[in-house]
């Protein structure tokens, strides 16, 4: 087993019983997001956000990506992944489990309210309390007092001590998630009415929305910068037009003539093209995204012993680096594991891996084996959402078990991604689907516990495995890193023998920008750094 990083940084927490996060300098000044030296508007594609704007319950990327423009956390992963300060001056433990946080005390909501400790921690307690079903609620799990089964209004590990310092009794790789939405904090009116509060929100970001209307449903979001924000970062544009668009495809082509500045995922019939295209303005890189196949545990001919070998064969009868050439040309990589190459605690060569290796004998052998259990009867619907970049590979993926399994496998088209994830969630698919991560902060366990612990909120595939739950426990107990990676790998083994979903590819960053702008970069999570871009 090798332990392995691709070409970005990680989080600086050094594994220590006592760890301190200090800010580099205070905000304001000159280089202060305040400064309104920036000039025009940058438009960016996206799709529609399943759910209101409220960061702890915004899962997926459409939503996601405005949250993290509109709001400041404590801290912030830079382009690399590393942790810098944001609301915080510094974060503190003497125990590696008593955190102590001070915040600056310049910071205020677009409105004009000052930022206060109360309002991190009123934020949290309502985050996760179940009875707000927040997406994110199991963010919250390694604070004292957190339950995930019955109401608690007030965790007994969060303290006020004064206006701008707040305690926190959690475990010791608690401040390694800081940099998610999820601990965003709000203002105290968000509190009066969240539904309306998500359809016109107040953060604390550099952003801030541009008036009443700025959400056109289906169509656009529009923010400005925020003149209010004093922080250590700064807005070079004066804001972004976040644009809806049923495909990649008319997205793309608005890229080419100029009509869009920015373009975050290139359409996979463009894969061949769009750097000869688009030259200098083109993004090819590593990224933090994995693409996977999931299947609910509660299908008929996928519970129990025959569920194991059907996924399994279904696993190995896929032609991963075939559909990478053809498909992808080249942009991705096959998967190993379940997290990504570009985060900490990522390893090659666990047991159970050779599951993920392309085996057509092994493949049909463990078909048949399934098949002498129960034989399986009908059409195997692989679903995906059709205004995205996945119906290609998708065919492909029916194609080949059909091909190599001899089941008749078909793909099933959601025409909207929100509609697709309503199904997921209420697990009526009916068949295996396109699932995948995009990490919220660079670390291995963000690519476990919120997919595959028991009941956890992103867990479509309704898995439920003991020992791999306590194994993820014990991990985010220990404050040693290595001791921390290592029964991270002990889970992902589990997750290997059982294949609640089956790891395709490791997705790389492909993109591209118009060539109106300038200072483009995406970060370690595939997103680009908005604020930095400017219009020539």
């Amino acid at each position: 087993m090798k332990r392995s990083r691709i070409g970005f940084g990680f989080i600086a927490l050094a594994a220590a019983s006592a760890l301190t996060l200090t800010a580099c300098s205070s905000g304001g000044g000159a280089d202060a997001g305040g400064d309104s030296s920036g000039t025009g508007i940058i438009s960016v594609n996206n799709t529609e956000p399943q759910k209101g704007l409220i960061p702890a319950d915004t899962t997926e990327v459409g939503g996601g990506k405005v949250v993290d423009v509109l709001w400041e956390g404590l801290v912030y992963y830079d382009a690399d992944g590393v942790t810098q300060m944001g609301v915080a001056e510094s974060i503190e433990s003497d125990n590696g489990t008593l955190w102590t946080v001070k915040l600056r005390d310049d910071a205020v909501f677009s409105d004009g309210t000052p930022v206060t400790a109360k309002d991190f921690v009123d934020t949290w307690n309502y985050n996760a309390n179940v009875e707000n079903a927040m997406g994110n609620q199991y963010f919250f799990s390694s604070i004292k007092g957190f339950s995930e089964t019955d109401p608690v209004a007030e965790m007994e590990g969060l303290k006020v001590v004064d206006d701008h310092t707040f305690t926190v009794d959690a475990s010791p790789d608690f401040p390694d998630r800081l940099g998610y939405s999820a601990f965003y904090p709000l203002p105290p009116v968000a509190f009066e009415d969240m539904e309306a509060y998500g359809q016109n929100p107040i953060g604390n970001g550099l952003y801030k929305l541009d008036g009443e209307g700025a959400w056109k449903h289906d169509v656009s979001i529009k923010v400005v910068k925020n003149d209010a924000y004093v922080g250590p970062r700064e807005a070079a544009n004066d804001g972004i037009d976040f644009k809806v668009y049923a495909s990649l495809d008319a997205a793309y082509t608005d890229l080419l003539a100029n009509n869009l500045d920015v373009l975050d995922q290139i359409p996979d019939t463009s894969f061949a093209v769009f750097q000869d295209e688009l030259g200098e303005r083109a993004i090819n890189q590593a990224g933090a995204l994995t693409t996977t196949l999931t299947i609910s545990e509660n299908l008929d001919h996928f519970t129990g012993e025959e569920g194991k070998l059907r996924r399994a064969a279904l696993s190995m009868a896929v032609d991963r680096e075939e559909i990478i050439d053809v498909i992808f040309e080249g942009t991705n990589i096959p998967a190993e594991d379940f997290t990504s190459p570009v985060v900490d605690g990522y390893a090659e060569g666990l047991e159970g891996s050779e599951k993920l290796d392309f085996n057509l004998e092994e493949a049909k052998k463990l078909w048949a084996e399934a098949e002498a259990m129960s034989p399986f009867e009908g059409t195997l619907e692989v679903a995906t959402n059709s205004d995205g970049p996945h119906q290609v590979w998708i065919e492909a993926v029916a194609n080949q078990w059909q091909n190599n399994l001899g089941v008749t496998a078909a793909p099933k088209l959601y025409p909207t991604f929100a509609a697709f994830l309503d199904d997921r969630e209420n697990d009526v698919v009916g068949g295996p689907f396109r699932s995948g991560w995009q990490g919220d902060y660079p670390g291995a366990y963000n690519y476990m516990q919120p997919l595959y612990y028991s009941g956890a909120s992103s867990n479509h595939g309704f898995y439920a495995n003991p020992k791999f739950d306590q194994l993820l426990d014990e991990a985010v107990a220990e404050s040693d890193r290595e001791a921390r990676n290592a029964k991270l790998d002990q889970a992902q083994e589990i997750l290997l023998a059982d294949l609640p979903s089956i790891p395709l590819w490791y997705q790389g960053t492909t993109g591209g920008f118009s060539e109106g702008i300038d200072n483009v970069a995406f970060g370690w999570n595939s997103v680009p750094i908005f604020n930095e871009i400017t219009k020539k």
